[in-house]
């Protein structure tokens, strides 16, 4: 584990966050970041059930496009650079204690906030939409009329 807190302090140094991906047995896989919320203000960001790669890439544009103006929570985010709408929702960091061991790790006593990233799925539905069909554990309040 002191080996992989290193590397996390080194990422965050470097480039301000670490993602950590966790792939699931017997839950789904997710993803989270680490540092995000000292470097540059915002809430940390977890997503459920996508893979590594992509799961970088939406936790990178998280950052990119919210560092300056902070991130709209319970809203839709309309896409720019990224693959398709989504919604940030906040998260009781209390509901995720069981998943954000190296952002616990790393923040020690110091408080920080998290949000998850709510995708669409392969139909562009959204959890409450009528169709909706996706493996995506959902953390925080995601209001059926969000959507």
């Amino acid at each position: 584990m002191n080996d992989y807190a290193a590397i996390v302090q080194k990422n965050i140094e470097s480039h301000g966050f670490h993602v950590t991906f966790v792939a699931g047995s017997k839950s789904p896989p997710f993803c989270y970041s680490t540092g995000i919320f000292q470097s540059f203000s915002i809430p940390e960001v977890f997503i459920s059930s996508l893979p590594p790669n992509l799961s970088h890439e939406l936790i990178t544009q998280y950052v990119n496009r919210h560092a300056k103006t902070g991130p709209p929570l319970n809203e839709r985010v309309k896409a720019i650079d990224e693959r398709f709408d989504y919604y940030l929702i906040p998260v009781p960091l209390q509901r995720l204690r069981e998943h954000v061991l190296a952002s616990l790790r790393y923040y020690g006593d110091r408080p920080f906030e998290c949000v998850q990233l709510i995708y669409p799925d392969p139909m562009l539905l959204f959890p409450g939409e009528p169709g909706y069909n996706y493996d995506q554990e959902i953390f925080g309040k995601f209001p059926l009329d969000l959507a």
